[in-house]
C-alpha cells in the first residue's frame, strides 16, 4: 500500500537520547508511510532542520545538555509555527504542560502508545500542510502579481486575469458584470495597482447604499451653502480621484440626474461641485461595476443609455463561485479558513472536510465562502443556520446544557483515572483538545498536580 502524499510530503525530525526508543519510534513511523529523520540531541539535529527535514518535530524533554525546552526555543526562533511535539514521562506530565504553555504543540506520555501517536502526527502534519498553503497563498496575495490578487486556476479565472493584466494598461473605461460577493471591487483594484495610474488615489463609492442628495454631494462635492447642512466646502470623489482611479459599484442604483452629471464630467473631463460657479479639471479613469443588465435598464427608462455606452468601452464579466469547479473554491476556502485559523491560534477549531463544499450554490459567492471558512476555523457549522432553523428558545441554553454535560462527561473519564492521553483517545479528542477543556472547566488531574492551576 503506498503512502498517502500528505504523509511523505512533510518530513518529520525525531530527538531523543535514548538511541534504542529513537530507532524504534523512527520505524514506527517509517512504517506508516513518514518520511523520518532521527537525532541523539539538539546538535545532531540542528544540520536536519537547516535542510528543511524538520516540519514536524518529536522530541524529549529530559536529555542532558541541552533539553527539550532548548529544542523548543530554538525551532520557535526559526518558525513559531512549526508543530513540536514533546516526550514526557508520566511523572514529569507538569513539563509537558508547561511545554504546551510556551508554545509547543502537544505532548505524549512514555510508553508511547503507537495508534495514538500515529493519530497526533497526522493532525500535527494536517496543522502544518494548513500553516504552509496559507504562508503560499498569502506570498501570492502580497506579491505584485495579478495571479496573487485574483485567485483560482479554473479557465474562467484565467481569462479573468488575462483580461485585468492587458486592460490595465490600457486607459479605458470599463464595466464590471458580477453577481454580489463575486470580487468586483477585487477586480476593479487590479485593474488601477497594476497599471501606470497605481501611484494616484483609487476611490470607490457605493451607488445604492447613498440616497441621491447625498450621493451627488459625495461624487461631485459641494460649496458652502450649496444645500441645508452644507456649512463648508466639500471636495468630492471624482476630484479626489483626480489622476487615479474612481469606482462606482452598484452604478444602476445613481439616479437618472447624477448620471447626467457624471456624463457631462466624463465628457468634458471638467467636474462643478454643487453650489458653484467654477469647474475644475480632472483626469480620472472610471471603473464601474453592476449587478444588472444596464442596457435593459436603459431600454425600461430606469438608465441613460448614452451613459450606458460611455461606461462600457470594454466590459468585464466575473464568474460566480458556484461555475468555477471544485478546485477553485477548496483553495479559496483553505486561504480563508488558514487566515482565521491563524487569528485564532490554538482555538482554531481543525480543518472540516471539504467535499460538501462543492455541493453547495454559493448564493453570496466569495463573500459567503470567507464567511463559512471563517465560521468552520470558530467550530460552528460550515453552513449557516437557515432563517427559521433557529433553536426555540428554553430556561436553559442549548450552549448551557452542552457545557455542563460535557463537564459531566470529563469529571467521570478523569475519576477512572489513568494517563491522559488514554483518557483522551477514549473520549475520542485529541490529548491538547482534552487539556483545554480540563483548563475551561477547571478539572484537574493527579498527574498534572498544582501546575495545572
Amino acid at each position: 500500500m503506498q503512502p498517502e502524499a500528505w504523509q511523505t510530503t512533510l518530513p518529520l525530525l525525531l530527538i531523543d537520547d535514548d538511541r534504542e526508543g529513537l530507532e524504534a519510534l523512527a520505524e514506527t513511523l517509517e512504517l506508516a508511510g513518514f518520511s523520518v529523520s532521527a537525532a541523539a540531541s539538539w546538535v545532531e539535529a540542528r544540520p536536519f532542520v537547516s535542510a528543511g527535514k524538520a516540519e514536524i518535530v518529536i522530541t524529549d524533554i529530559r536529555m542532558p545538555g541541552e533539553d527539550g525546552f532548548v529544542v523548543l526555543a530554538a525551532l520557535q526562533a526559526l518558525d513559531k509555527e512549526i508543530p513540536v511535539i514533546m516526550v514526557t514521562g508520566h511523572a514529569d506530565v507538569p513539563m509537558g504542560v508547561r511545554a504546551m504553555q510556551q508554545g509547543a504543540y502537544d505532548f505524549i506520555e512514555k510508553p508511547i502508545d503507537p495508534t495514538y501517536l500515529l493519530e497526533l502526527v497526522r493532525r500535527a502534519v494536517d496543522h502544518r500542510r494548513l500553516v504552509l498553503d496559507h504562508r503560499s497563498l498569502r506570498n501570492a496575495v502580497q506579491s505584485r502579481s495579478v495571479e496573487g490578487r485574483i485567485l483560482g486556476d479554473s479557465p474562467a479565472i484565467r481569462r479573468l486575469r488575462d483580461m485585468v493584466t492587458g486592460l490595465a494598461q490600457v486607459d479605458v473605461s470599463v464595466l464590471v458584470h458580477g453577481e454580489t460577493g463575486t470580487g468586483k471591487e477585487l477586480v476593479a483594484r487590479a485593474l488601477h495597482d497594476f497599471g501606470p495610474r497605481s501611484g494616484a488615489n483609487f476611490v470607490a463609492i457605493n451607488c445604492a447604499a447613498l440616497p441621491p442628495t447625498l450621493l451627488e454631494s459625495e461624487l461631485f462635492g459641494h460649496e458652502s451653502g450649496a444645500f441645508t447642512g452644507a456649512r463648508g466646502r466639500r471636495i468630492g470623489k471624482i476630484e479626489q480621484a483626480h489622476r487615479g482611479t474612481l469606482f462606482l459599484d452598484e452604478i444602476e442604483g445613481m439616479s437618472l440626474e447624477a448620471q447626467a452629471r457624471l456624463l457631462r464630467v466624463l465628457q468634458e473631463r471638467r467636474v462643478e461641485r454643487l453650489g458653484g460657479e467654477k469647474e475644475i479639471d480632472v483626469d480620472v479613469r472610471l471603473v464601474a461595476a453592476t449587478k444588472a443588465d444596464l442596457v435593459a435598464q436603459a431600454m425600461k427608462g430606469l438608465f441613460r443609455e448614452d451613459l450606458v455606452y460611455r461606461l462600457n468601452v470594454v466590459s468585464l464579466e466575473i464568474p460566480p463561485l458556484r461555475a468555477r469547479g471544485e478546485a477553485d473554491i477548496e483553495m479559496i476556502f483553505r486561504y480563508f479558513f488558514s487566515e482565521a485559523a491563524a487569528r485564532l491560534g490554538d482555538k482554531a477549531a481543525p480543518l472540516p472536510p471539504l467535499a460538501p463544499l462543492a455541493r453547495h450554490d454559493w448564493p453570496g459567492n466569495v463573500r459567503e465562502l470567507r464567511n463559512a471558512a471563517e465560521r468552520a476555523a470558530l467550530g460552528f457549522p460550515v453552513f449557516a443556520q437557515k432563517p427559521g432553523e433557529a433553536v426555540t428558545p428554553s430556561r436553559e441554553t442549548l450552549a448551557a446544557r452542552m457545557h455542563r454535560h460535557e463537564r459531566r462527561e470529563l469529571e467521570s473519564a478523569l475519576a477512572e483515572g489513568g494517563q491522559l492521553q488514554h483518557i483522551a483517545a477514549d473520549l475520542g479528542i485529541s490529548r491538547k483538545t482534552l487539556y483545554l477543556k480540563m483548563r475551561d472547566h477547571g478539572l484537574a488531574h493527579p498527574g498534572l498536580g498544582e501546575e495545572n492551576e
